[in-house]
């Protein structure tokens, strides 16, 4: 070979090796970009996870909690009940009152009426 074949074939190697450091360099970088993300996937699943018990737990505690006073709803229901009835029979007591003390207040003003016309002496 030629000189000049020469030193354009070890200029091309040259190239090549340099073009494969580069590609080398670049898949390095490509490699720990990756491992990179991956780290900060995996702290970041870790995070959703560990949230994710707690609202478990908090769910847990919100289940206990309704169904503690669902009971306690079921045992007040029969005493709101019987308030309800009892507000409803003392309504009815206080018409049946309130008649009442009309009519007597009505027959007690009729007497009183009689009993000035008696005086006065009008019959």
């Amino acid at each position: 070979m030629a000189p000049s074949e020469d030193a354009a074939v070890h200029r091309q190697l040259g190239e090549l090796v340099a073009g494969m450091r580069s590609l080398q360099e670049s898949i390095r970088r490509l490699e720990e970009g990756a491992m990179r993300a991956e780290d900060k996937a995996a702290t970041s699943r870790s995070k959703v996870h560990e949230r994710m018990d707690q609202l478990v737990d908090r769910v847990g505690d919100v289940e206990v909690s309704v169904s503690s006073i669902g009971a306690d709803v079921a045992e007040m229901k029969p005493v709101t009940d019987d308030v309800k009835r009892w507000k409803l029979m003392g309504i009815g007591a206080l018409g049946v009152t309130g008649i009442a003390a009309m009519a007597l207040g009505v027959s007690f003003a009729e007497a009183i009426r009689r009993i000035v016309f008696v005086i006065i002496g009008k019959v």
